[in-house]
């Protein structure tokens, strides 16, 4: 069972219908082949989520939509645990540090 809004998530750069110039921007970057990295962020609810998906879409296809959730311990020197969540497919990891 997903959620009403991942359900219906604009999966295309066409299906967008909002901050138009963004989506053209991505759209040359993956045409000309010469991808960087991105750090995406901006307040709750800009659509950054719908955004990347859009984008690794564009790069990948349909695979990115099967995700996987993995839990991750890690342990600093001071001996202190720290939990990260990681989500992804076979294309992309996204990592929401607590």
């Amino acid at each position: 069972m997903s959620l009403w809004c991942d359900k219906y998530r604009p999966k295309t750069f066409d299906e967008l219908d909002y901050q138009l110039s963004q989506a053209e921007l991505l759209k040359t970057i993956v045409a000309s082949g010469d991808f960087p990295h991105f750090l995406i962020f901006g307040p709750s609810g800009s659509g950054k989520k719908t955004r990347i998906s859009c984008l690794l879409h564009a790069l990948y296809g349909e695979g990115v939509q099967s995700l996987r959730i993995e839990n991750h311990e890690y342990e600093t020197p001071s001996k202190k645990k720290v939990e990260i969540t990681t989500i992804g497919s076979n294309f992309h990891t996204q990592v929401n540090p607590r």
